[in-house]
């Protein structure tokens, strides 16, 4: 299949299975049903060998081992509420921006993305006059698009107004359109193998993200770089340093970027990370250091200990790319043997992230996680990738390769695509 784009365009149209073809996926299907498998496919998350990466955090700091490379006590209240030094500096490049501009936080990335909003509805955000208004706010959201994004607007009574997604990024074409109203302050967007569709933002889209003129002076771009570094093959994709653009294009407080370590190390235990503009780090740290004293800094030493510095992390990460890549090359497999040349069904090839975006007939994908479900596989409702959970096509399966065993995951494809198959093709047969 193609790159990311192939999702967004509906299947070609459809063979018509010969009755015979079609009884003989039935009987796959009541056979596999007969197996009573249970695999969960909901979300993407690590593997138990890839958390085990991280195993020996579990015994730092050691004896000794609780001074920063400043001298202070990461066992008692010390430092700033933007974190350690040393966890800073670690991660500063993965957030291209430099330490001074990082703020390295608790698990996870999602607390903070909802502490901005929370900070924004209650003191606004520099550069605007007032605090933001939740029932008169608007957010723009690519689709498809993360569902916790969208659950945060969702909380809050924020107006959630969709983007379409290209393959190389948001229609910027609706962007600039959508963004002439005064009332749409903030926009999601995953850059980086972009959660589920897999792509990245094209360099033309960043520098049109950062130039393009708002009718909210305080409009925010949440630059949500949650895969930057997860990737699974050698063809690395990457996106130009937004806060760098964003301050040659005059306008340096438009991005709001965030990392986490939430797949790199412990999934319930890692980092949340941020890196904002001089201006958008006071009013964190202001606002953060009211909150709480301060984060995690233990939990931050073991990070450094265990990451070191830029080529630490870049080999860690080459571990769990051994760990991911069989899985995302298996379901490729299984969906060309399976789906390919009948109409029936496009998909994403992803070159990192935790995903494959799957795009069947509309009106079909509620059916098919409802039989795959019947299988014994649970996959992530239908819709989940829209706000509201509406998607307008009934068309969109969202698929988490990561989490299953080769084998589990070989036997949920199986399924997968059985359910594909008769939930596309249920016309009556003579």
């Amino acid at each position: 299949m193609q790159q990311a784009a192939s999702a967004f365009s509906p299947p070609a149209p459809a063979l018509t299975p010969a009755p015979s073809e079609r009884r003989g996926w039935q009987a796959r299907f009541d056979a596999f049903k007969a197996r009573r498998v249970v695999i969960d496919m909901t979300r993407g998350k690590p593997c138990t060998e890839q958390v085990a990466l991280s195993d020996a955090m579990l015994e730092w700091p050691g004896l000794g081992g609780y001074r920063t490379q400043e001298g202070g006590d990461a066992r008692n209240y010390y430092g700033s509420p933007q974190g350690l030094l040393e966890a800073r500096t670690l991660f500063a490049a993965m957030l291209d921006a430099p330490p001074e501009q990082v703020a390295v936080a608790n698990n996870s990335s999602l607390s903070l993305m909802h502490d901005m909003i929370v900070y924004a509805l209650l003191h606004g955000v520099p550069g605007g006059d007032a605090p933001w208004q939740a029932k008169r706010t608007k957010f723009l959201c690519p689709v498809p698009g993360y569902d916790r994004h969208f659950a945060i607007c969702e909380a809050f009574g924020i107006e959630m107004v969709p983007v379409p997604m290209t393959g190389r990024g948001p229609d910027m074409a609706v962007v600039e359109t959508l963004v002439r109203d005064p009332q749409v302050k903030g926009m999601w967007c995953v850059p980086v193998y972009s959660n589920p569709t897999g792509e990245t933002y094209a360099p033309e889209v960043v520098e049109h993200l950062v130039r393009m003129a708002t009718a909210a002076p305080d409009f925010r771009i949440f630059w949500d770089n949650a895969y930057a570094a997860h990737h699974i093959t050698d063809q690395e994709e990457s996106v130009p340093g937004i806060l760098a653009l964003a301050a040659q294009a005059g306008h340096p407080d438009r991005p709001l970027v965030f990392g986490s370590t939430s797949k790199i190390t412990f999934a319930g235990g890692g980092l949340g990370l941020m890196a904002a503009s001089p201006a958008n780090m006071a009013w964190y740290v202001r606002h953060a250091g009211i909150r709480s004293i301060g984060p995690d800094k233990l939990n931050q030493l073991r990070h450094v200990r265990l990451l070191r510095d830029r080529d630490g992390l870049r080999a860690h990460m080459a571990r769990h790319r051994a760990i991911l890549a069989p899985k995302f090359a298996l379901v490729e497999a299984v969906l060309q043997r399976e789906l390919a040349g009948r109409g029936l069904a496009n998909w994403t090839t992803p070159r990192g992230g935790y995903f494959v975006s799957l795009q069947v007939r509309e009106g079909c994908a509620r059916r098919v996680v409802a039989l795959a479900r019947d299988l014994g596989i649970a996959l992530v409702p239908a819709g989940k990738a829209f706000p509201l959970g509406n998607d307008p096509h009934d068309s969109h399966l969202r698929l988490a390769p990561s989490f299953p065993t080769l084998q589990e995951l070989e036997r949920a494809m199986e399924g997968i695509c059985l359910s594909i198959l008769l939930a596309t093709t249920e016309e009556p047969l003579p």
